[in-house]
């Protein structure tokens, strides 16, 4: 597969995209108004502590107060030494299970890495519903009493990630952490150190995570976490070794690290230059944190064009464009120190021509944005995002295959599973997502279809979990969702629908501003001539079906009405542009 990486920078923004085999897989936006937040470290203070979510909100400085779950909190003495869940582009090993002593916990796990974000270090997470009672509670709003379903919430979303379609394996600890309650740990006017681990969506606050970790290019330190793992990806046993010994030895006594599959073949002086640069660079947030008051940012993560680089620019990507010139310079005095060996294959783009037409990702963008997406056979997916869940619809649509009915619609639901993986990748689709499959007779062609998507999804970085396809043709899902999907990043609530995705009909419109008119006609004081302004297509549909409703009404009200067509009015509404009063 050929992996390109294409960078448009200017003041205002700057677009990051990913292509594979000259296909639009991924992109990021960072605009200069508004900087990603996702691993950016804070001193925080404890605003409010809510025993009855196990949740805290945190003072970090921004607009909105950070939520942070009980087991997203790392207490230094209860918890110290504790296995989280490690969670990144790559599935990661562990001390405890190259030397076969640990046990299997009751679920399996999938890694993930949302956004260009590689890893994170991150306990069981609540549930979103969770979340959202507790946003709404210290907004103000009322709430219910929690009751025990309420606070079992996280176990249930825990237990709730059966089988990952494949891509899971089983998580392993050396004991079960011990949870102490959040009352217990925090107080309000506490002030923690924090960090960000999913941005700000909607009505709710920043997630934030106790658990630090902080990503360089070959290794990521987890300075909460004692133990080393490795990159799954990295196949040769004896690889593996080698790099368990190299960093267990020059490693320093508080701190874990996790080695990243770019770290294969390294020497131990480079690892060792990139444990030395973590290590201090987490004692200087340290000393920051102690002169520092509450509410303050002690570390600013990356901007996006070098995020990029930092985790996406590796061998198996054959170029690298920017079309400025001084985001070229930097990202090559970044290679040049980290990785110099594929300075070679940064570019500077010169052309005329903009850079996302040359590469035609601008047309996929706006593909990306539509509601229905064609299939090469002639079916098609419809994608209806809710603000509960995102529904995929497959249809056969023109495709009408060759032999018989069951051949036909497995064949659509084959490739309709490897686009959807494909489209929610690209739109960076979170939450729950139920996909409608067209219905199959036969249980092997539904084994097919459930095969094909978890293959689909282990080339997704995002953690997802999947349960087997239904008899009807449904398959449950989430997808990990850390940031605005790409929607909601490119576009706004229409005025004319307000969200709705439809909007009223000429002939209902039309009803409406007579109706609209006898209401007004009827209030003091009494009128002969009203002029009203109303948009165009309402006043033809008056006009030619509409006229002996109109004339009904001028008849019974008395009056004349007179219609003025404009555009620049929205179709729903009408104004009352001049009234002369009755003598």
């Amino acid at each position: 597969m050929k992996r390109e990486i294409v960078i448009n920078a200017s003041t205002m923004e700057v677009r990051v995209a990913l292509l594979e085999d000259s296909a639009l897989a991924e992109l990021y936006l960072e605009r200069t108004s508004r900087r990603g937040l996702v691993g950016n470290i804070y001193k925080g203070r404890v605003t409010r502590v809510l025993p009855g979510m196990q949740a805290a909100f945190v003072d970090i400085g921004l607009e909105k107060a950070g939520f942070l779950h009980v087991s997203d909190f790392h207490d230094e003495l209860a918890n110290y030494g504790a296995v989280a869940e490690v969670t990144g582009e790559e599935d990661v090993e562990t001390e405890a299970e190259a030397s076969g002593e640990a046990e299997p916990r009751d679920e399996d796990f999938a890694v993930e890495a949302d956004e260009i974000e590689e890893f994170s270090v991150v306990p069981d997470e609540p549930s979103e519903e969770l979340e959202t009672e507790a946003t709404e509670l210290a907004a103000g709003a009322p709430a219910a009493e929690p009751t025990a379903d309420a606070e079992a919430a996280p176990t249930a979303a825990r237990r709730s990630r059966s089988r990952r379609g494949g891509r899971g394996r089983r998580r392993r600890r050396h004991e079960r952490r011990v949870r102490i309650p959040i009352e217990q740990q925090l107080k309000r006017g506490q002030e923690i150190i924090v960090q960000i681990a999913k941005e700000p969506l909607g009505t709710k606050g920043a997630r934030l995570t106790s658990f630090v970790s902080i990503p360089g290019r070959h290794l990521v330190y987890t300075p909460t976490s004692n133990h080393v793992g490795i990159s799954r990806r990295i196949e040769s046993a004896q690889e593996r070794a080698r790099l368990r010994a190299a960093v267990k030895e020059i490693r320093p006594d508080q701190g874990g690290f996790i080695v990243r599959t770019v770290c294969e073949g390294l020497s131990k002086r480079e690892i060792q230059r990139d444990v030395a640069f973590l290590t201090k660079l987490w004692s200087s947030i340290l000393k920051r944190s102690e002169a520092s008051p509450g509410a303050t940012m002690l570390y600013n993560d990356l901007d996006v064009a070098l995020r990029v680089v930092r985790d996406l620019f590796s061998s198996d990507v054959e170029k690298l464009w920017c079309d400025e010139r001084e985001t070229c310079d930097r990202i090559l005095e970044f290679v040049h120190t980290y990785t110099p060996r594929l300075r070679s294959r940064v570019a500077l783009y010169e052309a005329e021509e903009p850079i996302f037409d040359h590469f035609q990702i601008e047309a996929q963008i706006e593909r990306a944005l539509e509601r229905k997406v064609w299939l090469k056979s002639g079916g098609y997916l419809v994608f209806d995002q809710t603000e509960a869940l995102t529904a995929i619809d497959v249809n056969t649509g023109r495709f009408v295959g060759k032999r018989n009915q069951d051949e036909t619609v497995l064949r659509t639901n084959l490739e309709a599973a490897d686009e959807v993986v494909k489209q929610l990748r690209l739109r960076n689709i979170g939450g729950i997502i139920i996909v409608d499959f067209i219905d199959m007779t036969r249980e092997p062609d539904r084994k097919r279809v459930t095969d094909t998507l978890a293959q689909a999804l282990k080339r997704d970085k995002a953690r997802s979990s999947m349960l087997k396809i239904s008899e009807l043709g449904l398959v449950q899902m989430t997808r990990k969702r850390t940031r605005e999907s790409l929607e909601e990043l490119l576009t706004d609530q229409c005025p004319h629908c307000h969200g709705r995705r439809v909007v009223k009909s000429v002939p209902t419109l039309a009803a409406e501003v007579l109706r609209g008119i006898h209401r007004i006609a009827g209030r003091p004081p009494r009128r002969d001539l009203m002029v009203i302004k109303v948009h165009s297509a309402v006043a033809r549909y008056l006009y030619d079906v509409g006229a002996r409703d109109l004339e009904t009404l001028e008849n019974r009200l008395g009056i004349k009405v007179v219609l003025r067509s404009s555009d620049a009015i929205e179709p729903g509404a009408f104004e009352l542009i001049q009234a002369t009063a009755a003598a």
